[in-house]
């Protein structure tokens, strides 16, 4: 999958902010409820307008991230 084809900045859409393309629904919203422990079925039913290609997207774009930066985790 090419997180490329699901995933749109945009200046004029959410201020910039990475958005799953055709929606206003930010990557970082997808991020969020993964994080929290919801399963794709539960995301697609609270954002209608998100496929299941969409969240592989967001998981691939956050993957890409967080392989440009390291953290310095503290102990």
């Amino acid at each position: 999958m090419n997180w490329r084809d699901h995933i749109t900045v945009d200046p004029e859409v959410c201020h910039g902010q990475a958005c799953l393309t055709g929606t206003r629904v930010l990557v970082v919203t997808i991020l969020d409820n993964l994080a929290a422990g919801l399963d794709h079925a539960e995301i697609t039913r609270s954002y209608p307008s998100v496929t299941r290609q969409g969240i592989q997207a967001a998981m691939h774009y956050a993957a890409e991230l967080a392989k440009e930066r390291v953290v310095a985790l503290s102990r």
